[in-house]
């Protein structure tokens, strides 16, 4: 089965120039005994070529004769005097493409061992590129091995139709053929003639995209060092395209907004609550097992809008505190009412009765809510808490509750279910 043979160099003197023949291929397949044996036979005809007019006086004479058509052996006798005429009795016209040994112009004599190759085109791919070809082979390893020699590190491209896989060469007839695909390689024994058959011994069902090649690896299914030789494989490479979807968070805004209406000392609440967006992406995403080698972005929209986060501080100065006269003549600032609603009344009158200018038997803790003055002060206050307005007190405590939790007034709060 494998191809050792090359033209001859010069047509017009082929009955003496001896063929050239690919031995470091041959060598190291040495399992493929009929590859040998076919390096052997061009080997005798070369021999006989040189061994001069002599051997051609009988030319003319019947003979019986053997020709080896891409393997298939055949011993004919014949009349023909020339390697063409005996072909030609044959009904077999070659191609300029095909390998003849001896060529067509050598003489016949009995014995005479005729050799034909039937060269192919094969579609053949570096990696990158696919291109097609002539090559000579009876089998594919034959026309890997004729490839190789030419200095071309290339694999075979099986054609997919809609029911086949095929090349047009067989698979090695008499040696062990590997099935690599997805991850993982199934050994066969000699025996399919060809890529389908080859698959379906090994159990692969092929995809619409997946893609079929014939190379040869090592035989854990990794591809061979330059120079190496390795079994025949039938290696499958599995292709998808698939639409993705990516979704992705728009955060929402923040933004303030003064109110002219609302006090200043007010704490800012949220007049609409923010809520982030959604961004949706699609893409057609190209695999080669299972590997993204593409992708290609095919929409963007904004599936939902984010809502901005309006927040409300207050302007608006509170008016000025009124003026009272005490007993003793003198006049003094109001501190105005505590708050007569609400937690903080409730607060006020449970800590102190109500009362803004409170201030307890040991005279440590001050006003409606009983700050102490260090308390006091870390919020913002100055002077003594019962001193000031009950407004202001108020809003300290506030400040203090929005920092400190209802824990400050252990008592109350709990009096009062805050906590």
């Amino acid at each position: 089965m494998h191809n050792p043979y090359l033209r001859s160099a010069d047509a017009a003197d082929a009955t003496t120039a001896p063929l050239q023949v690919v031995d470091s291929t041959r060598t190291a397949r040495a399992r493929r005994r009929h590859r040998r044996r076919g390096a052997a036979l061009v080997a005798g005809v070369a021999t006989l070529a040189v061994m001069g007019a002599g051997a051609a006086v009988a030319s003319d004479a019947h003979k019986s004769v053997t020709l080896d058509i891409d393997g298939d052996v055949t011993k004919v006798s014949t009349w023909s005097g020339s390697v063409a005429g005996v072909l030609a009795e044959r009904g077999l016209t070659l191609g300029e493409h095909d390998i003849v040994a001896p060529t067509p112009e050598a003489a016949l004599n009995d014995g005479t061992e005729v050799t034909v190759r039937l060269a192919r085109q094969v579609t053949i791919s570096d990696g990158d590129t696919e291109s097609t070809v002539w090559a000579t082979g009876t089998d594919a390893g034959e026309v890997l091995d004729t490839l190789a020699a030419r200095g071309e590190d290339v694999h075979l491209v099986a054609s997919r139709s809609s029911d086949r896989t095929a090349l047009p060469v067989e698979l090695p007839s008499d040696e062990a053929v590997n099935v690599v695909a997805d991850g993982k390689v199934v050994a066969l024994a000699a025996g399919p003639s060809n890529v389908d058959e080859a698959l379906a011994a090994a159990g692969i069902t092929l995809g619409d995209l997946d893609t079929v090649a014939v190379d040869e690896r090592e035989d854990d299914g990794s591809e061979l060092e330059p120079g190496v030789v390795g079994t025949v494989s039938v290696v499958v490479t599995r292709h998808a395209v698939e639409e993705r979807t990516k979704v992705s968070t728009i955060e929402h805004e923040t933004k303030t907004v003064e109110d002219s209406a609302r006090y200043e000392d007010l704490p800012v609440v949220v007049r609409t609550k923010g809520k982030d967006g959604e961004r949706t992406r699609t893409y057609t995403v190209t695999l080669v097992d299972g590997e993204v080698v593409d992708r290609v972005k095919t929409g963007d929209e904004v599936t939902r809008k984010p809502v901005t986060e309006v927040r409300v501080k207050g302007t608006k100065d509170r008016p000025a505190e009124e003026s009272t006269s005490s007993g003793d003549g003198k006049s003094t600032k109001s501190q105005g009412k505590a708050p007569t609603s609400g937690v903080w009344a409730k607060l006020a009158a449970c800590e102190s009765g109500g009362r803004p200018n409170a201030v307890s038997a040991s005279g440590a803790y001050h006003g409606l809510y009983q700050f102490s003055v260090a308390t006091w002060r870390s919020v913002g206050g100055s002077g003594l808490p019962s001193q000031a307005t009950a407004a202001e007190q108020t809003k300290r405590a506030k400040i203090l509750q929005a920092r400190s939790g209802w824990g400050q007034w252990p008592h109350c709060s709990s009096k009062l279910g805050l906590r």
